[in-house]
């Protein structure tokens, strides 16, 4: 393997403050701000009755907060995920139900008066299509009330909660569309492998196909020309990596490329409502990256990383006129701050700080770096090390390592602030998020290459990087730990199954530990998409198939497993179903292995609520001090 340039690192004297794990996962005072479209009020959530609730408070003409904030929700059982204007005088939210997923939309006014459930229906998982910007009455929902399995199209009052049904779903429509004055135009269909994008010119006519393409393929409609007569996508047909087209649904054939990169897939594209342009296209590699079409955004973001140096900064509200934008700057070392930006003036109102409470001082980088697999693949990823060690420095004594493989698996590791890996260095731990083939962003070719392979070269690129960490001179083989929730649990069990004098400790948070289970259990909106699953992870109805995915399930293997292991699962998910923690955590009780067991009957895929997270982290911390040599401090 090749280390491309990075060298080993070194310790050195120096202590920071070592904080409690409550300190790293405790809630914001105040986050997740939003403007309204008229920017005479701010939304954000924030602590009430245990919760984060939905919050209003009035700004004035400098932008300076105006009376005491006004709570608008009173959720108990769970936080408020999100929330997005309606207007100006009503605010929509979303809610579960003990983490299901079934998430319901709710609209609340600002005034006073009760949130109203939009979509009242037990068993009903319903999103937004389109809020329709210029309507403040209605919105376009979705929801999967007459089968289980696809999405129907909704027109709802947002005030009285009339719902009106402007599409059925004939059964195989995966994803709709709006152009930009809320007609829906575009429909998705599947067969479970191949996707046909279906358009129309006007709502009264049927839809049509316009082109159909493999799974394997990205032909993605973004948004409307401003004409509304055509599509800009994000498209890899003929390609490797995905670029922006201009697309003509007349002869479903892209058009003229406005942006690619020749490394990686362009990731966003986005345009200004106001102005009808185009503002940038996205990318990420080692960090995030923007091409500008926009003067305005262009001079804007750098007026912003000019007053904010040192920080991402991203806009992630804007009133209507685009006067008045709300503002996220944060670094690898801080959880960053929320400002209010007045775009003419270049004036900058703070917000909130969202962890004050962590000193960036105290908290450590997050370093790039890029590894050869076995078999010739560059792969990716982030190493984060405790304070007082530096890339490119000799270290004195090798340090203990959390490896900690990402959830999908067909997502990816980003740079920024990373709550667990920051823990885990606070403690004295290396930690390292690798990018191995599947994850998403790095072209086709290298997502292909992780199909079939869950516990083979997917493994083997985790296993890799281990090497690769100990052969620098940085980890110390004996003291090598490995946490990862979702996909990430999978390869946590996969790797004790398969590898089982690897790892010295092993956290399985909500992971698989037996596809032919996971393929079975499935939620019922991903049936339609079944064909697909099994050509990426494995086919049941074939004999090889059955052999490759019992060979790939850490389940069949647990009498190899020595490791000591910890495993955290929801009562409630929908994805992985708690049956897969029972199984691994029953086969392992039975040969008189002691496994730790954190089960939550309020909880889903992963642990929402705080009191439960801190309960987790805090035996997490306890586990990897005993088995790893790390630092407890509660």
């Amino acid at each position: 393997m090749v280390a491309e340039g990075r060298d080993n690192v070194k310790g050195h004297d120096g202590a920071v403050r070592q904080y409690p794990v409550r300190d790293f996962f405790r809630r914001p005072d105040q986050h997740s701000f939003t403007i309204a479209p008229d920017g005479r009020h701010l939304s954000f959530l924030a602590r009430r009755s245990g919760r984060q609730n939905i919050f209003v408070q009035e700004i004035d003409a400098n932008g300076a907060l105006v009376g005491e904030p006004r709570p608008l929700t009173n959720e108990t059982e769970r936080d408020v995920p999100g929330h997005s204007w309606k207007g100006n005088d009503q605010i929509l939210f979303v809610k579960d139900f003990g983490g299901d997923e079934n998430f319901h939309v709710l609209s609340v006014p600002i005034n006073g008066g009760e949130p109203r459930d939009l979509t009242p229906f037990d068993g009903v998982r319903a999103g937004i299509v389109d809020d329709l910007r210029n309507d403040d009455r209605h919105v376009l929902i979705q929801m999967n009330r007459r089968d289980p399995q696809v999405f129907d199209v909704f027109r709802a009052d947002v005030r009285t909660g009339e719902l009106t049904q402007i599409a059925e779903n004939p059964g195989n429509i995966m994803g709709w569309m709006t152009d930009h004055e809320g007609r829906l135009r575009v429909a998705i269909a599947s067969d479970g492998v191949n996707q046909t994008l279906h358009f129309r010119d006007v709502e009264s006519e049927p839809f049509r196909p316009i082109v159909t393409t493999d799974f394997r393929e990205t032909l993605e409609p973004v948004f409307f020309t401003f004409d509304n007569k055509a599509l800009y996508v994000m498209s890899n047909r003929g390609r490797d990596k995905v670029a922006i087209f201009e697309f003509d649904p007349q002869t479903g054939q892209e058009g003229a490329l406005l942006f690619e990169t020749g490394h990686v897939d362009v990731t966003s594209f986005t345009y200004s409502e106001h102005r009808r342009v185009l503002i940038a296209a996205s990318y990420v590699d080692d960090r995030t990256h923007r091409h500008f079409f926009d003067d305005w955004a262009r001079d804007v973001i750098a007026d912003l990383e000019r007053q904010l140096p040192g920080q991402e900064v991203h806009i992630t509200s804007l009133t209507r006129d685009e006067s008045r934008v709300i503002v996220h700057a944060a670094s690898d070392r801080s959880a960053g701050s929320t400002w209010l930006y007045d775009v003419e003036r270049q004036h900058l109102v703070k917000l909130a700080d969202l962890k004050p409470w962590l000193d960036p001082a105290d908290m450590v980088p997050m370093s790039p770096i890029h590894f050869t697999s076995r078999d010739g693949l560059q792969i990716n990823g982030y190493l984060t090390l405790p304070a007082g060690y530096e890339l490119g420095q000799p270290v004195a004594k090798p340090l203990p390592l959390i490896v900690n493989p990402h959830g999908g698996p067909w997502a990816r590791d980003t740079w920024g602030f990373n709550v667990e890996a920051q823990l885990l260095a606070n403690r004295g731990y290396a930690v390292v998020q690798l990018n191995f083939r599947g994850s998403v962003g790095y072209g086709r070719a290298f997502w292909e290459a992780s199909f079939g392979q869950w516990g083979r070269t997917m493994q083997n690129d985790i296993d890799d990087g281990v090497d690769w960490l100990v052969s620098q001179g940085i980890v110390d083989p004996a003291r090598v730990g490995i946490y990862g929730a979702s996909y990430g649990g999978y390869a946590t069990l996969a790797g004790v199954a398969f590898t089982p004098d690897r790892y010295a400790a092993a956290v399985d948070y909500v992971g698989v530990s037996n596809l032919f289970t996971l393929l079975e259990s499935l939620p019922p909106y991903w049936k339609p998409m079944i064909d697909m699953m099994y050509e990426m992870i494995g086919d049941p109805r074939t004999e090889a198939g059955k052999k490759a995915l019992h060979d790939a399930s850490p389940l069949f293997f647990a009498d190899r497993i020595v490791t000591p292991l910890l495993v955290a699962q929801g009562a409630n998910d929908p994805r992985v179903k708690q049956a897969e923690s029972d199984q691994i955590v029953d086969a392992l009780r039975a040969r008189g292995v002691d496994v730790k067991y954190v089960l939550k009957e309020n909880e889903g895929h992963g642990f929402h609520n705080e009191e439960n997270q801190y309960e987790f982290y805090e035996v997490m911390e306890a586990f990897l001090a005993e088995h790893l040599g790390g630092v407890s401090k509660r």
